[in-house]
């Protein structure tokens, strides 16, 4: 009786040729795997930074500015695409030294974390405070309620100004009578006595304005509106335009140049 063989090319591996074979192929699968881990990573990257470019951005809020509308640490989400309008808070460029002094660095690496959008946005170079007054709108402070009044009507600023202890501070100590330019904007902080915002530029000048031309910030310059906190938890929310901005009566088309008939320059 003959005995059964193999045919051809069916000759059997040894053990140690199958094990080898196994050790291959197992690598192979992981350099596989790796080389989709990674794939999925660079795409998750690219959209991150397109949707922080974009779309949506992360800021971390540096400075006591606007409390407690937004508090040291808080992660605010930022939507570019959206127009602001009177009353939202707005993030926005250094429109010219309003950061001089500023002691807030941030590390190369963290530069590009944060344009990549695997970290939020440090605001080294960017500040948030609430839009008061848009390109025409004559703003001036105080009536003698010591109120605020934007186009002839006052604001009840009592829903998000900066209380201690049940007291609210004061709307603004600096008195002012101004007109906003065309493609500018009057912005304060919630938290007036510890904010350096347009009232304290109304006797600057951009380089070649007259003066009082650095208190307004260019249209341009606005990253976008506040639209919610993000983080912490225990502070996530959105943000909503004050009732009271809905009353102020439309602006009389804007002037070129700011028309500042009162300010700390002209008060003195």
């Amino acid at each position: 009786m003959r005995t059964q063989g193999k045919g051809l090319g069916d000759t059997a591996d040894s053990p140690d040729a199958s094990a080898d074979k196994n050790t291959r192929s197992g690598r192979s699968g992981f350099l596989g795997f790796l080389g989709e881990f990674g794939l999925i990573v660079v795409i998750a990257l690219i959209l991150s930074a397109l949707l922080r470019t974009f779309l949506v951005q992360l800021f971390v809020i540096p400075s006591s500015s606007m409390e407690h509308t937004l508090d040291i640490g808080d992660r605010a989400v930022v939507v570019k695409p959206v127009d602001f309008q009177r009353g939202d808070v707005v993030v926005f460029r250094d429109p010219g030294d309003w950061l001089a002094g500023s002691t807030v660095t941030t590390s190369p690496a963290r530069k590009v974390f944060e344009f990549l959008g695997v970290m939020p946005a440090s605001s080294a170079d960017h500040l948030v405070k609430r839009v008061i007054g848009m390109p025409g709108d004559h703003v001036t402070c105080c009536n003698q309620n010591g109120q605020v009044e934007v186009n002839g009507t006052a604001l009840d600023e009592t829903s998000y100004l900066y209380q201690t202890n049940g007291v609210m501070s004061s709307p603004s100590d600096i008195p002012f009578d101004v007109v906003v330019p065309a493609d500018h904007i009057f912005v304060m902080g919630d938290h007036r006595n510890d904010s350096r915002d347009s009232r304290y530029h109304l006797c600057d000048a951009t380089d070649g304005g007259a003066e009082g031309s650095a208190a307004f910030v260019p249209v341009a310059d606005v990253t976008g509106p506040v639209v919610a906190i993000a983080l912490p938890f225990s502070r996530t929310t959105r943000l909503h335009t004050p009732e009271t901005f809905e009353s102020v009566p439309d602006a009389d088309p804007a002037p070129e140049d700011p028309i500042i008939t009162l300010s700390p320059c002209t008060s003195s």
